[in-house]
């Protein structure tokens, strides 16, 4: 027996998620915090529920709604996403519910929900579409590419509620579910984590997506993952205005590897001449820290510093994967420089200066390159180049 219930978050809508305690990897990012899948269940003439969870959640699901209805009874099922994080227990559900009408969007989420569970019980929708449950309606705005091409949020008008999917989520375990319970400095660092991580690439949609939602009137944002916002709305909001702009703070971000040192003493005059500059500078073996946390930082931060020793005439193999994660997130309005030391050959820093290229990084300053142990005199050299440098 367990004793999962739901939560109430307004008049006859509630909780009925799940919480990931033990989470730590989400495809490659690193959620030291855990995570929840969030789902809603509304009351109304239909019974509606919004998302489901992670299929090994299924259990906890279930129980909390059942806590408030039989799971039979659901008339309706929102799947805003067919990630299966979200629609992961949505065979299960129809099984117990075999009336209910499944909403996706028209036509990524049928296919795609489709190929995953079969032919169940759809109704596809796009863009305006509304459904009315009762004394409440539904209005739905596909969010394509925010981020996957199947992606919607669901209003509320007479809640006021906006199901926001992954859009101002966090990988954020807690037992309290609202944005003013917990510790907003750190909601709104998992919360930045999360979109530079994972919405990064696709700063233009959730433009266009703020700019579709930009009229609403928004009560509460009931969110995919992590706490849900009802008191700092406009705070995530303009959040999510200057993150999907690609906006950049006068902040140093220094990444490094390094097999004898050598490259970790250019990293820290590097990162002590840019804080000569007064430009915040932060210091990272790539090898101490997960690739999430240090992509969080240089996300708004103008400069980035890379650095590499030579390795069988390549980059050291953490700094590769580094910069294979930064290419896929496709930053914006950053400049960058490479750096690194050599035995004999050297070939590394030219490798990463291409792959900051690739990254879509204009680049700063011509690859500092320095054969076996730095000089003081080298060093001194590197500072005053960054010192001389036009900001």
């Amino acid at each position: 027996m367990n004793n999962y219930k739901a939560i109430q978050i307004s008049e006859n809508i509630f909780w009925t998620g799940a919480v990931d305690w033990l989470m730590r990897n989400f495809h490659g990012y690193e959620t030291s915090r855990g995570s929840s899948y969030n789902a809603y269940l509304i009351l109304d003439e239909k019974i509606t529920l919004i998302d489901t969870a992670k299929i090994t959640f299924t259990d906890e699901l279930l129980a909390r709604i059942s806590s408030v209805v039989e799971p039979a009874k659901i008339d309706v099922i929102v799947s805003s996403h067919v990630e299966p994080d979200h629609s992961g227990a949505l065979r299960e559900i129809a099984a117990l519910a075999p009336q209910a009408e499944i909403i996706t969007t028209n036509p990524n989420g049928l296919k795609g929900l489709t190929a995953r569970y079969g032919k169940l019980n759809y109704h596809a929708v796009k863009a305006g579409d509304e459904i009315s449950i009762g004394k409440r309606t539904l209005k739905f705005v596909p969010t394509p590419m925010l981020h996957w091409p199947d992606s919607m949020v669901t209003y509320c008008p007479e809640e006021k509620i906006l199901f926001s999917n992954d859009a101002f989520g966090q990988h954020l375990a807690t037992s309290m579910r609202f944005d003013d319970e917990n510790d907003l400095d750190t909601v709104l660092r998992e919360a930045k984590k999360y979109y530079a991580n994972i919405l990064m690439p696709f700063g233009k949609q959730a433009q266009t997506a703020l700019k579709a939602l930009g009229g609403l009137e928004l009560r509460m944002i009931a969110t995919g993952h992590g706490v849900l916002w009802r008191k700092h709305i406009d705070k995530i909001l303009d959040c999510y205005k200057s993150w999907s702009a690609g906006e950049v703070e006068e902040r140093a971000v220094v990444v490094f590897d390094s097999m004898w040192h050598s490259t970790e003493i250019l990293a820290r005059t590097i990162a002590e001449a840019f804080a000569a500059r007064n430009i915040p500078a932060a210091f990272y073996d790539v090898k101490s820290t997960p690739l999430s946390d240090i992509i969080t930082d240089v996300f708004t931060s103008k400069y980035l510093a890379v650095g590499s020793p030579t390795i069988n005439n390549q980059m050291m193999p953490t700094i590769a994967a580094f910069l294979c994660y930064l290419i896929g997130l496709r930053p914006v309005k950053h400049k960058a420089f490479a750096f690194g030391s050599y035995g004999w050959g050297g070939q590394s820093i030219g490798l990463v200066e291409d792959e900051l290229r690739a990254a879509g990084c204009e680049i700063l300053l011509d690859k500092i390159r320095i054969a076996n142990v730095p000089t003081a005199q080298q060093l001194d050299d590197i500072a005053k180049k960054i010192s001389a440098l036009n900001l």
